[in-house]
């Protein structure tokens, strides 16, 4: 099942919606009363309905059961991110691809080797951005502006210190997000992450939630990103260093991981800077980031 975050109009509430097969959406809302199904969660709090887990999500299907064109067309709404506002930053972790690896050693002469363990770093909530708005350059702030398409993690079941035989029993779902990133900002901090991955706007994420029982092999995805049209990165999960299980459990050590958060998996060899000679975006430019079955972000590069 494909859940969606959405507004009928460009100035309407936020609403979840279920992708019918027909690529239109369906209101939540509309498809359970007329069912008669009672959701134990708001019709428009996205987190709520990933917290109430199985139960939830069987109600759903049962609310939108037979149902093969939605209340609205898709290119009369507008998507938001699937979880418009994260509870708490966006987990990722870097370094997560051998080639993106080492197409930054020069940048980083004290680190050589890959690491035992994964590397993690957050985005702040107010990074997280829809999957077709366009994403602030922050002109006079920084001038370095890079691509990471990524493959997003949701939790679904929370929990701390959690197997890695387990870890798949607690994902809800995934879907497409891109780690812009300020390559000088992101250096200028003692080499921590966290500031030049954190300017607003700069987490475009959806397009929409593709729920666990529809992708049969998350470690079998391609994944692309494409700048005006030109492709930068393109490679498969399957590359992925630690792999999903491995990541959860090493997160969730001493860590509670809570329903809706959201994890950011690594990114592949392309980026911007590691290019020669290196290669940033401005304004103007249209980002495109995909991953195999879970749709397509188009995000244009704005001047302010």
């Amino acid at each position: 099942m494909k859940l969606a975050t959405y507004s009928a109009t460009r100035r309407g509430p936020a609403k979840i919606g279920v992708i019918a097969a027909d690529g239109s959406i369906i209101d939540l809302e509309t498809a359970a009363k007329k069912a008669r199904v009672k959701l134990p969660f708001p019709a428009n709090d996205m987190i709520a309905l990933v917290a109430a887990g199985r139960t939830g999500l069987a109600l759903v299907k049962k609310a939108v059961a037979g149902i093969k064109t939605g209340h609205h067309a898709m290119a009369r709404v507008t998507l938001h991110a699937p979880i418009p506002r994260p509870r708490k930053n966006v987990f990722c972790v870097g370094w997560n691809y051998v080639e993106h690896f080492e197409e930054g050693a020069k940048a980083r002469p004290h680190v050589q080797e890959m690491p035992q363990h994964p590397a993690f770093f957050t985005k702040a909530p107010t990074t997280v951005n829809g999957p077709y708005d366009d994403v602030p350059s922050h002109p006079g702030v920084t001038e370095k502006l890079d691509w990471e398409v990524e493959l997003t993690v949701v939790i679904g079941k929370g929990g701390r210190n959690i197997a890695e035989a387990d870890a798949m029993k607690h994902i809800y779902g995934y879907m497409i997000a891109n780690d812009v990133s300020a390559r000088e900002v992101q250096r200028q901090h003692g080499q921590q992450w966290f500031k030049g991955k954190s300017l607003d706007g700069h987490c475009p994420m959806g397009p929409w939630l593709t729920t666990a029982d529809e992708v049969k092999n998350p470690q079998n995805l391609r994944i692309t990103c494409r700048v005006n049209g030109v492709t930068k990165q393109d490679s498969d999960t399957s590359y992925m260093y630690f792999k999903i299980p491995r990541l959860i459990a090493e997160l969730s050590a001493g860590l509670t991981l809570e329903p809706g958060d959201l994890f950011l998996t690594g990114t592949p060899a392309g980026v911007g800077h590691a290019r020669n000679p290196p290669e940033f975006m401005k304004a103007g430019d249209i980002l495109e980031t995909e991953v195999e079955g879970l749709g397509l972000l188009r995000n244009r590069i704005a001047a302010k």
